[in-house]
């Protein structure tokens, strides 16, 4: 009896993914017809938010970031907010704030107001360009899923995940999020320029009368089960000791470290790397309508897991040295 019902939870595993794997597709196709030609960026999010994460985005303006949160919150159903992050903002005007009311009996009385936070998709526009106060506010809600105001803690919608952009090139009067803050991104996607034929693509699409619209491809509800799914997708051994090799190959004082990471490093990827290469391997397994994930996945992923969770030394950055050149040779653990 046991082994029967071992046999229908995996088929019903195996049911549930092929279905989810076909609303993720429908997703991809609606996103892809208003965000063209950027299908790295496009699985990346769609990883990070079935992973149940957040996804720090950087590029230059202009290449579509704002429209791409607004086209997930719709092809999801998920409420979507919008921050603007400047010098001035402060905590409150990001996790909301209680105010004093009077009642027509002349009763007083404190009533919580909510801040953006609470919303199913937030983006956090230029976040380096708030005070560190302010950013950690943000990043705090991110890790806990809830906020404290007033001693009383409230938990924020389900599911929950931050996109927070930054602009590469004008670092002029901003705060650089913290190292121990960036790890709590599980990726940090790159947006390049779009090649010729897309930006003619991209002319012809929004310069005229009529404008593509994304559709409804899955509801919150099913992108909460999606992320229960991936965590109980199988996962190899191999695979396992991949992502464990990867991640303590990056560490310089380990005694698996790569000479390129113990020569340009000071610091490498902590055990919450690892987690995130986990569920993200899973996330792209999932995505591409596959029952498992392969050594593939965390090649494929390791860039934007690893970016911002290594520390460059000194001498490394006066030589020209780059995040992409120590996980170039990272990857090459894995075979």
């Amino acid at each position: 009896m046991a082994e029967t019902d071992t046999v229908e939870t995996a088929a019903d595993l195996v049911a549930d993914m092929d279905r989810t794997a076909a609303g993720l597709e429908q997703a991809r196709q609606s996103i892809g017809r208003v965000f063209f030609g950027q299908r790295d960026v496009i699985d990346q999010v769609l990883i990070a938010l079935l992973a149940g994460g957040h996804a720090l985005v950087v590029g230059v303006p202009g290449l579509g970031k704002t429209r791409l949160v607004d086209t997930l919150g719709e092809v999801f159903g998920m409420e979507s907010k919008r921050i603007q992050f400047t010098p001035d903002l402060m905590p409150a005007d990001i996790l909301g704030s209680e105010v004093l009311e009077e009642a027509p009996d002349g009763k007083r009385h404190f009533r919580f107001i909510e801040g953006p936070v609470f919303t199913q998709l937030l983006m956090a526009d230029e976040i380096n360009r708030a005070s560190p106060r302010t950013q950690s506010a943000l990043l705090q809600a991110m890790q806990e899923r809830r906020v404290a105001v007033a001693g009383e803690h409230r938990d924020l919608p389900s599911p929950f995940s931050v996109l927070a952009t930054q602009n590469p090139i004008e670092q002029e009067g901003t705060y650089p999020l913290p190292e121990a803050q960036l790890d709590r991104f599980l990726f940090d996607i790159r947006v390049p320029y779009p090649d010729r034929n897309t930006e003619a693509e991209i002319l012809r699409a929004t310069t005229g009368t009529d404008e593509a619209t994304p559709r409804a491809a899955m509801t919150p509800a099913e992108l909460q089960a999606a992320q229960i799914l991936i965590r109980q997708m199988p996962v190899g051994e191999k695979v396992m000791d991949g992502i464990l090799d990867l991640v303590r190959a990056g560490r310089p004082e380990e005694a698996e470290a790569r000479d390129m990471a113990r020569q340009h490093l000071d610091w490498g990827p902590g055990p919450r790397a690892a987690q995130a290469l986990m569920l993200a391997s899973r996330a792209r397994a999932l995505l591409d309508g596959r029952y498992a994930p392969s050594l593939d996945d965390v090649e494929a992923l390791a860039a934007p897991v690893l970016r911002h969770r290594i520390g460059l030394t000194y001498a490394a950055r006066a030589e020209g040295v780059e995040p992409a050149d120590i996980i170039s040779d990272l990857v090459s653990v894995l075979g």
